[in-house]
């Protein structure tokens, strides 16, 4: 086929030898079949912002983090040369999150690198070399459900044990191959740490997995694993082969509402003594 204008610089920098064919468009990318020498992996094309139909991106770009104080204070003013860093940072959070899940055993496809916006990675395939199907397009039985989704909740596990919420996790982007489910589409994932919509995110990624599965297996539907991995994380006791259980016992104790508002209160005054040391200091300049 013709080869995809932003693909044609990793071809004369010999990165791809030649594209076979386009493999799917979403609301953030478009994926290609590519060959890399004696491999056959997969081309990922990021749609330019104006381009993308994905709406939340300001929810999952909190708490990312720019070691660059200049690329970061024109982030925050929108400049145009801004805008270009925060592309590069939308499309280097995908690569960089399979290199730390690659890492952390997470089954993600193995990432090669990301160059000018075009992600090269593995293309998932099953046991006959085919593309691997999404997860929404395969059935399977109660027993397989019950692995299957077992797998997806050590995956997620290992994911917040190195910091990271997918942000996005559906049947939509987990592949199967012949080993079983292969978590992919991860640019908008999360630190878990440092963003606030981080317990929220996880709670629905596990409830749409267990939801899926529970279509097979309904005694899934009766589980609560995102407020048990949640849990665990908060306390400091989630580990990445932990073993859950699926239960978890709410809590009925009172919140300390003065002991809140006590804090939030101390807070409100180190930070008013805060600005006042700093304008006092200004004026003794």
């Amino acid at each position: 086929m013709k080869i995809p204008k932003r693909i044609q610089p990793l071809v004369d920098d010999g990165l791809v030898d030649d594209v076979l064919h386009q493999l799917m468009s979403g609301k953030e990318a478009s994926v290609y079949v590519v060959r890399c020498g004696d491999d056959i992996r997969c081309a990922k094309v990021y749609k330019e912002a104006d381009k993308r139909s994905f709406k939340q991106a300001a929810q999952y770009r909190e708490g990312r983090k720019v070691k660059n104080s200049r690329r970061a204070r024109a982030m925050e003013k929108g400049s145009k040369f801004g805008r270009d860093q925060q592309e590069q940072v939308w499309q280097s959070a995908e690569v960089d999150a399979l290199y730390t899940l690659a890492n952390a055993g997470v089954r993600v496809p193995q990432p090669y690198g990301c160059f000018d916006g075009v992600l090269l990675m593995e293309l998932v395939t099953d046991d006959e070399g085919l593309v691997a199907p999404r997860l929404n397009d395969v059935s399977i039985t109660k027993e397989q459900a019950l692995i299957d989704h077992a797998s997806v909740m050590r995956s997620v596990v290992r994911m917040l044990c190195a910091g990271i919420v997918h942000g996005d996790l559906s049947e939509f982007n987990v592949l199967v191959d012949q080993y079983g489910p292969v978590i992919i589409d991860l640019p908008q994932a999360v630190d878990a740490s440092a963003n606030n919509n981080a317990k929220w995110m996880l709670e629905r990624d596990v409830n749409n997995m267990t939801a899926y599965y529970g279509q097979y297996a309904p005694e899934l539907l009766d589980t609560q694993f995102a407020k048990e991995i949640w849990a665990l994380y908060e306390e400091g006791n989630l580990q990445p082969d932990v073993e859950l259980t699926g239960y978890f016992e709410e809590s009925t104790e009172l919140a300390d509402v003065d002991a809140v508002l006590e804090e939030i209160n101390a807070v409100m005054l180190e930070e008013q003594m805060r600005k006042e040391r700093i304008q006092e200091a200004e004026e003794n300049c």
